[in-house]
């Protein structure tokens, strides 16, 4: 009996070893597995993506469609560092996108703006770019294809929001209905039109969570930190609404030729830098609070002022929302700060050819630093 007695015990205390054993190699595992991600690491990793998609976003309900960029690499809202909660500060910037799934034109823009954006920007580790595309079905299916590749060098923690043009424009229509037959290429006011004036009345029809806000077009490629020009808004004048780039053109020269002609000493559609030559809307800075605040430029929005205005100018414009801040500009230079010419380098000559060579130069030139080249009119950008 006593040998069976010391039998038992030893057999026990091998099951005691190898369970032991069995739990060292559980945690050598977890501690020292592949790649050095152990237990923390890992549960850490899969925190941080779960708040990350989890966030209590800035832009909440701006759209039903949010992806985001890098999400390994992410730190959402409710990460805890050090007790402390960390609360990511977004920069909003939004482009037209519809019609591109049908247009390889646009397609290639698209691709020359993405990659240069990328290439270029940098943000700090608590810093994200969302990154709103107002589009179609067709154009948002190819967006969300593509926007990845695009991006796949991006340095910087990216979301993208995609709005439906067709929402968008219901909402527009009532607002600028009354304006769009003096802004637009055709006769009357048409509902598909609305949403070229977006910039106009975009501070009625996003969220109040939504303070500020770069609008830019698609024909862009850049050549600096897309960051430092969310910079520009700081320098703002205490009434300026709106960071906008003047128009590098002889259009509103052109455009205001019977106000001029009745007012011959007039400085409207005159060129820099003494003269008020007009804006160009390819990149825009707009501060939705401010618009929101400010009584003059609502004002300025209701049917009869535009009505008005329109008709003390003889304006006949064609296009858009760059026709209505010309024209408020001419009056109300103060709602504006006027950006730079190199944040938006316009490459556009037509005007040179068609009636206007002796002076173009006048309006064209541009000193400084380029930070963005627009391709308007089709014209090619240079290369890096």
């Amino acid at each position: 009996m006593g040998l069976l007695r010391l039998l038992s015990i030893t057999f026990r205390s091998y099951q005691v070893m190898l369970l032991f054993a069995a739990a060292l190699a559980v945690v050598a595992f977890y501690y020292f597995g592949s790649e050095k991600q152990n237990f923390s690491s890992t549960t850490k990793r899969i925190k941080e993506t779960q708040a990350s998609q989890n966030t209590n976003r800035d832009d909440a309900d701006l759209s039903v469609d949010i992806r985001s960029g890098h999400p390994e690499s992410r730190r959402g809202t409710g990460d805890d560092v050090e007790g402390q909660t960390l609360r990511l500060k977004r920069f909003h910037a939004l482009m037209m996108f519809t019609k591109v799934d049908k247009n390889m034109n646009l397609q290639k823009k698209f691709q020359v703006a993405m990659r240069s954006m990328a290439k270029h920007g940098r943000f700090l580790e608590d810093e994200v770019l969302v990154l709103h595309y107002v589009s179609d079905a067709g154009s948002q299916e190819l967006g969300e294809t593509r926007l990845h590749e695009l991006l796949l060098d991006a340095t910087f923690h990216y979301e993208v929001v995609f709005h439906n043009v067709d929402v968008l424009t219901e909402k527009l229509f009532p607002i600028v209905e009354a304006m769009q037959k003096h802004f637009s290429a055709g006769s009357g006011a048409y509902y598909s039109d609305a949403i070229f004036f977006l910039s106009v009345a975009l501070h009625r029809i996003m969220p109040a969570e939504l303070k500020r806000i770069v609008q830019l077009d698609l024909d862009l490629k850049f050549r600096s930190n897309i960051r430092d020009l969310f910079q520009e808004f700081s320098r703002f004048p205490p009434e300026a609404i709106i960071g906008i780039t003047r128009e590098m053109q002889p259009v509103y020269r052109h455009t205001f030729w019977q106000y001029r002609k009745e007012n011959p000493k007039s400085r409207v559609g005159d060129p820099p830098p003494d003269g008020l030559p007009g804006f160009n809307s390819g990149v825009m800075l707009l501060d939705l609070d401010a618009m929101r605040r400010s009584t003059l430029y609502n004002q300025l929005l209701e049917p009869e002022r535009v009505t008005r205005l329109a008709e003390k100018y003889h304006f006949r414009g064609h296009l858009g929302d760059q026709d209505f801040f010309t024209m408020i500009g001419m009056e109300h230079g103060e709602l504006f700060y006027p950006l730079a010419c190199g944040w938006n380098r316009q490459l556009c000559t037509w005007w040179r050819e068609h009636g206007y060579g002796d002076i173009f130069q006048l309006y064209y030139h541009c000193d400084g630093l380029v930070h963005i080249y627009h391709g308007n009119c089709n014209t090619p950008i240079p290369d890096d």
